[in-house]
């Protein structure tokens, strides 16, 4: 005898509707659960890329040694053949100023046609590239003495190429080796800051302007000049004075009240990396800088010490603190030929912007 089979349950219309909703849910949870995995995958991976972006800017690796090589070139190039806006408007400003036919006026017209004929020829502004001086901002890890190398790699790439003479010689000796380096040259002050970025400033100093900075320890008997802010003006002013239009006038005067005698010159050069058109968060140091160029432009010493209304083009003061004992006051010189500089890079170490 044959088995009876059972006869199929017959599904009503309400009965079928639920087991498709039932079977859509299930389907629609397990969709869910592969795109939530997708996109937290998705979320690490581009975390993952982000934390090597960083990487890549805090530390040059491997891969991007020549972006960053021909980036420091090509900064090079701009400081020692371009004057930065902020520095040309005001020499502009200080040619209009000087009274027609007069040697104040052909010396600053020179000096006009020297940027204009050095930017568009692409050749160093002055015969005196200077000391070669880098100011890098950076955040944690950055490798400085792989940045060292590659930077000392552009120095004698860009001497070679004719933007930085050969400049720099053995002090012992006098020797020229013809390669820009050695000991303190070029000269590197390395930052850390909190950003992710890393900022490469330059300024190129010439001897003449170098030779014209000063220092002094307050109280000075010699021009009664006391130990507070009347006293540091006498001792600026001193300095422009005897200046008398030597280091290449009109210059622009990089100061530092206090600190030691070392790190009141480093300071003071730290100042000349300002724009001439910020203005002093301190308003007692904004006012003395005011004081400074205006007071010396009435000297008459003028651009190179020709006579005129020209002798600073700026001055930009900052303070460090003392020991009771000591009261320095350090002065850094700038010519006109105002050579400085600057770069942000991008995460790959080609250059993101410019920085003045």
């Amino acid at each position: 005898m044959g088995v009876r089979q059972r006869p199929a349950k017959k599904l009503n219309k309400k009965t079928t509707k639920k087991v498709a909703k039932k079977a859509t849910k299930k389907i629609a949870k397990k969709a869910a659960k592969k795109t939530t995995k997708k996109t937290d995958k998705n979320k690490a991976l581009k975390k993952a890329i982000k934390k090597t972006a960083k990487k890549v800017v805090a530390l040059p690796g491997l891969g991007h040694e020549v972006h960053l090589f021909n980036s420091i070139v090509e900064l090079i190039r701009i400081t020692s053949a371009e004057i930065p806006n902020d520095i040309q408007k005001v020499i502009l400003e200080a040619l209009a100023a000087e009274e027609k036919n007069t040697t104040a006026e052909y010396a600053m017209n020179i000096i006009k046609a020297n940027i204009e004929l050095a930017k568009k020829k692409s050749q160093p502004i002055c015969q005196d590239t200077g000391t070669v001086l880098f100011y890098i901002s950076h955040p944690a890890n950055f490798d400085q003495i792989k940045f060292t190398k590659i930077v000392h790699k552009a120095i004698l790439a860009s001497t070679k190429k004719g933007y930085l003479r050969q400049n720099s010689v053995d002090s012992l000796t006098g020797e020229n080796p013809g390669t820009n380096l050695g000991p303190g040259h070029p000269d590197l002050h390395f930052h850390q800051h909190t950003k992710n970025t890393v900022e490469i400033k330059l300024m190129l100093k010439g001897g003449g302007c170098e030779n014209v900075g000063a220092q002094y320890s307050l109280p000075n008997n010699e021009l009664g000049a006391g130990r507070d802010l009347d006293g540091v003006r006498k001792v600026i002013l001193d300095a422009v004075q005897k200046a008398q239009g030597k280091g290449c006038g009109p210059g622009v005067l990089g100061i530092t009240i206090g600190g030691d005698r070392g790190a009141g010159y480093v300071y003071s050069k730290e100042q000349l990396l300002r724009k001439l058109d910020d203005k002093n968060s301190n308003k007692v140091l904004a006012d003395l800088e005011k004081d400074i160029v205006e007071t010396s432009n009435k000297l008459g010493i003028g651009p190179m010490g020709f006579g005129g209304k020209t002798t600073l083009l700026g001055c930009k003061i900052g303070a460090l603190n003392r020991l009771p004992a000591s009261f320095f006051v350090s002065i850094s010189y700038m010519c006109w030929a105002y050579r400085r500089q600057g770069i942000q890079l991008k995460a790959d170490n080609s250059i993101q912007k410019w920085l003045y």
